[in-house]
């Protein structure tokens, strides 16, 4: 009987360990924070790393057309995670997360595919870059107001998932969208942007990916 209990307790032990494991995080980090390793783009110039975190562009000269750091790797099917840090002083103060998306060949500097947006009139907003170029989902701008940190650290979270896509600002949904064009890939790069026309810059850090 003691021997019968012994066997059923670690049979249960073992289902329990094997639901743990199942359930742990798969997120991986995806900048290292020292230097861009798995990125590549202007990184003479537009962007930089300081104090362990991806910036770009500046507050003493006007961004002068729109610029993006990249991932090496393609994805699809992810939920990205990361935080954001966005400061202007004048012009047009934009960035926003690349996804699903590839380089443009004309211009070279641009990219073409979904972007998770951030500004002004855009915060936590999906977009369509170089492409259908409208707002496919933007949130309520009073709901955004109440929840986002200016100038300071924020999180967002990035869901791409066959087609449905999901976003989050600070914990709170703000998109939640499938695309009903079955014709627009749903993998490509990541890419982090600074968006031309202003005095602005960027930080990003803490970014991690868990491939679904």
């Amino acid at each position: 009987m003691i021997k019968a209990q012994i066997v059923l307790f670690l049979v249960i032990v073992l289902f329990l360990s094997g639901c743990k494991s199942a359930n742990e995080t798969k997120s991986v980090s995806i900048f290292n924070g020292k230097d861009f390793t798995g990125w590549e783009g202007d990184t003479l110039k537009t962007w930089q790393i300081v104090d362990g975190a991806i910036t770009g562009g500046s507050l003493e000269e006007t961004v002068p057309h729109n610029n993006f750091l990249c991932t090496t790797k393609t994805y699809s099917d992810f939920l990205l995670k990361l935080k954001f840090k966005l400061s202007g002083t004048e012009g047009f103060i934009n960035t926003g997360v690349q996804f699903n998306s590839v380089r443009s060949k004309d211009p070279s500097y641009e990219m073409v595919g979904y972007q998770a947006d951030l500004g002004d009139g855009y915060w936590a907003s999906l977009y369509d870059e170089s492409r259908r170029n409208k707002t496919l989902v933007a949130p309520d701008s009073a709901m955004v107001a109440g929840i986002l940190k200016p100038g300071d650290w924020n999180d967002y979270e990035v869901k791409s998932d066959k087609g449905h896509i999901q976003i989050w600002l600070n914990g709170k949904q703000t998109v939640d969208y499938t695309e009903p064009d079955k014709s627009i890939p749903q993998s490509g790069v990541i890419g982090m942007q600074i968006h031309g026309g202003g005095k602005a810059l960027v930080a990003y850090k803490d970014i991690t990916i868990e491939e679904l």
